[in-house]
């Protein structure tokens, strides 16, 4: 790839970092909902991902990663500990695993996605299709880590933040994966294919990606 085309892609990536940027200072990006939050910052990654490979999808579940552990730093609530090992709530600190949740789910999902695109594209299936499957099915499996990690790693924490016996916990981590993350997955196999019809035919046209 010559010089022109790695600026171009450096100029795409930082204009997604700055999407970002904007939808975490706004709150679009994290839209908190009791003790847990709505989130739609999956998809500048994914979208990131599919436009640019999968170095430029990791670097934007990186910074989605690192704005997550901001805000849970800087403004916590009731469960903040499990996303930033800088923050004490009730009694409970973050650790090391909360960087584990907070950026291994959000890099994975980044290369992964970007990953996925190029396979099932090497397989012929339409675009539109490619990237409401691509999407749904990497934000599933962003939400079963996130998720999965925080019953691995801090089940009782979890449940002592909440309030709820430990036997609870299990119930609550399924809810928000049949709700939260099910609601996540339509949202982005409905937008990501919606943004690529939109702006895949110039991303193509300067050959980026690739």
């Amino acid at each position: 790839m010559n010089r022109y085309n790695q600026t171009r892609q450096m100029t795409l990536a930082a204009f997604f970092i700055a999407i970002q940027v904007v939808m975490t200072v706004t709150q679009i990006g994290y839209i908190p909902l009791g003790a847990i939050n709505l989130t739609t910052m999956h998809i500048p990654v994914i979208l990131c991902g599919i436009f640019l490979g999968p170095a430029y999808g990791a670097l934007a579940g990186f910074v989605f990663g690192l704005t997550s552990m901001l805000r849970a730093t800087f403004v916590p609530g009731l469960t903040s500990f499990l996303f930033s090992p800088f923050i004490t709530v009730g009694g409970i600190s973050g650790n090391f695993a909360s960087l584990i949740i907070v950026f291994g789910p959000r890099i994975l999902l980044g290369w992964l996605s970007a990953k996925m695109f190029r396979i099932l594209r090497k397989k012929g299936m339409n675009d539109i299709l490619n990237c409401a499957i691509t999407a749904a099915v990497n934000t599933i499996i962003h939400t079963l880590l996130v998720m999965g990690m925080i019953w691995l790693f801090f089940a009782p924490q979890y449940a002592q933040a909440l309030n709820v016996s430990q036997t609870a916990v299990a119930g609550l981590i399924l809810g928000v994966i049949t709700t939260n993350g099910i609601g996540e997955a339509i949202a982005a196999a409905i937008i990501v294919p919606a943004l690529d019809k939109a702006l895949f035919p110039t991303i193509r046209r300067m050959r980026l990606g690739e």
